[in-house]
């Protein structure tokens, strides 16, 4: 099943993952502990404003997480001590879904200590709940959060798993873990 970009949300652990049909040749890079998706050496141009963006950002005592320019904003109200569901609602809420050919939700999350928020934001809604286990949600399909089986427990294992998921069309994976310390890991395939 296609179900486009995703990402995988619990306290302490978070992870995202690219999977495209139109722009397969991206990657995953780290730009100073900012993971950032952008077009690999080889990809064609494009002028198409959505596949390049950072992806697990570091804001506050936090970890913001998603598939586009909302990433920065929720860090930055992460910086200023908004509270996570408060960030999460109002970056969503000020970009709104992309306006591309298939109105392209945005998703995102946030990862603390000890505790999580997913978003979505779509045509019909903009869903922020806090979770307790990890959750899921896609552009596509799985774009309601639901409940998903994680079974690493570090940035790298996260970053695999998601990048080898059954979901179809992986292109790169990025996660991030929080606890003491932050940890960021990606996987841009072999």
């Amino acid at each position: 099943m296609y179900v486009g970009r995703f990402v995988v949300i619990g306290p302490g652990i978070g992870g995202y993952r690219v999977s495209s049909r139109s722009f397969p040749n991206r990657q995953v890079t780290d730009r100073d502990g900012t993971l950032t998706v952008g077009p690999t050496p080889d990809a064609p141009e494009t002028d198409n404003p959505y596949i390049a963006y950072n992806c697990v950002r570091e804001g506050g005592d936090y970890v913001a997480i998603g598939n586009g320019s909302q990433v920065d904003p929720i860090a930055e109200k992460l910086d200023l001590g908004y509270p996570p569901r408060d960030a999460l609602a109002t970056s969503l809420l000020a970009l709104d879904y992309e306006k591309d050919d298939y109105n392209t939700p945005r998703i995102a999350g946030v990862v603390g200590d000890d505790e999580a928020y997913i978003a979505i934001v779509r045509k019909d809604a903009l869903i922020v709940e806090a979770v307790s286990e990890p959750t899921l949600v896609a552009t596509y399909e799985e774009d309601d959060p639901r409940a998903f089986a994680l079974d690493s427990d570090d940035a790298a294992g996260v970053a695999r798993e998601l990048y080898d998921h059954e979901f179809e069309h992986a292109v790169c994976a990025a996660a991030a873990t929080v606890g003491d310390d932050v940890d960021i890991a990606f996987y841009n395939g072999e």
